[in-house]
């Protein structure tokens, strides 16, 4: 810290919702606003689940405050700006991925130690080929699959891993039985990050990527380390979400996904009175009032159906990724009626309408408009659809069930704006943190 100069001590807080299948984090300063997120995915352990989406929360603060002290300079146009921060956020994440990558080659070699002679040789041999492909070609692939935020450390090694195990039919099986076993004690285990050298590292491979002066990188680096000065203290945590009993909080700090919701929409949208929320493992309809309190709500959250969970079964079913769902639904060229969103009836269908020769996105296409149907029902139960409607969870990132929510909600109840926020994931974690806030 430089002498003489005397930071301000401003509180942050930080909001958790522990989901399902993904645990988001927000933080919030003192004005309520929006300095940093995280994202990661459950494990069964939620105490690691909690950190790391806290640990990803305040790394993206950092990053913040980085961007903030660059823009202070008027060498620094809109354009390079975004082009430096983007750039030095993917080498810094870079780093934290081959860090992630390097454990997972350690954790799979100490599980071949259940193995013995010429098989534990061979599978050694294998597994080493494999992880150093997986190390020379880290960076281009990272580069690639780590622009999508939503895609995990176990989702991108994962896809490459079992590329190259093909490769080796004998012993596929095993090489995937030990890929699992490790992938999950990996992802069990908080990252013990050196914060400051994987910093030095990414700004020194930022200046060997981007063609740079000597000033521009002196400033830099600078704004790096004015911006690691500035203090993080945390006021206040409030959590939430389907596995919030398990947060390591006290009572006080725990908050129904309800109440979060709802003023997590009314944050990111002001107007908003009716809220549909669709997340991993169930669906709620939430209406609200102008200061964004719930007055109302239905919940279902006894089946999986019409949720996240039930489109994983769908993607499982079709041998595909969750994320390619939404667009392939969107190729349909007709609408395959479903008759049951219930998980096992509808993989029963699936089935039947596939053996009948109908096409993938035909029969997705009418999944989609089936979940949606079953949602709008929620909806009026809890009240109908009033101005404006939000749509928050994970899901509102499927850009079908966006698209057929818009045409029934039209259907139904003629010219209402409807808000769907690129960051619609992080609303719960929103409310919450706004929650404590509140204190």
């Amino acid at each position: 810290m430089q002498k003489g100069r005397e930071l301000k001590i401003m509180n942050y807080y930080i909001g958790v919702d522990l989901g399902s299948t993904t645990s988001k984090a927000i933080v919030l300063d003192e004005n309520s606003k929006l300095m940093g997120r995280g994202l990661t995915n459950t494990r069964s352990n939620y105490k690691v689940a909690t950190e790391v989406a806290e640990q990803e929360a305040k790394i993206n603060v950092r990053f913040s405050f980085f961007e903030e002290e660059l823009r202070k300079s008027s060498n620094f146009p809109k354009e390079l700006l975004n082009r430096i921060t983007e750039q030095f956020e993917l080498l810094f994440r870079y780093e934290q991925y081959l860090q992630s990558l390097l454990i997972l080659e350690e954790t799979l070699k100490n599980e071949l130690g259940s193995f013995s002679g010429a098989t534990k040789a061979e599978l050694s041999s294998i597994e080493n080929d494999i992880f150093q492909r997986l190390i020379d070609e880290s960076f281009e692939v990272y580069k690639e699959m780590g622009k999508d935020k939503s895609r995990f450390f176990r989702d991108i090694v994962g896809s490459q891993y079992m590329k190259m195990a093909e490769k080796r039919l004998e012993s596929f099986e095993v090489l995937m039985g030990l890929y699992d076993k490790s992938i999950t004690k990996v992802e069990n285990v908080v990252l013990g990050m050196n914060i400051g050298e994987m910093a030095k590292r990414s700004l020194d491979n930022l200046s060997k990527s981007i063609d740079l002066g000597t000033e521009i990188k002196k400033e830099i680096n600078q704004a790096f380390v004015t911006g690691s000065e500035r203090l993080l203290k945390i006021g206040r945590r409030v959590g939430t979400g389907y596995g919030r009993q398990h947060l390591p909080y006290p009572k006080e700090q725990i908050q129904s996904e309800i109440l979060c919701h709802g003023l997590g929409s009314h944050q990111m949208f002001p107007n908003t009175r009716t809220v549909l929320d669709i997340g991993g493992q169930d669906t709620k309809a939430i209406q609200v009032d102008e200061n964004g309190i719930v007055k109302s709500f239905f919940m279902n959250d006894r089946c999986a159906a019409g949720c996240g969970r039930f489109l994983g079964y769908i993607a499982d079913e079709l041998n595909i990724s969750l994320h390619e769902l939404g667009p392939l639904a969107m190729k349909a060229d007709k609408r395959v009626k479903i008759n049951s969103t219930c998980t096992v009836f509808s993989s029963v269908e699936l089935r039947d309408k596939l053996s009948m020769g109908e096409k993938r996105e035909n029969i997705l296409s009418g999944l989609h408009r089936a979940i949606v149907k079953r949602a709008m029902s929620l909806i009026a139960r809890s009240g109908g659809i009033h101005n404006e409607f939000t749509f928050t969870g994970g899901v509102a990132k499927n850009v079908s069930v966006v698209e057929n929510l818009k045409e029934l909600v039209k259907e139904n109840y003629d010219d209402i704006t409807i808000n769907v926020s690129p960051d619609s994931i992080y609303t719960g974690a929103m409310g919450a943190a706004l929650f404590a806030m509140r204190g």
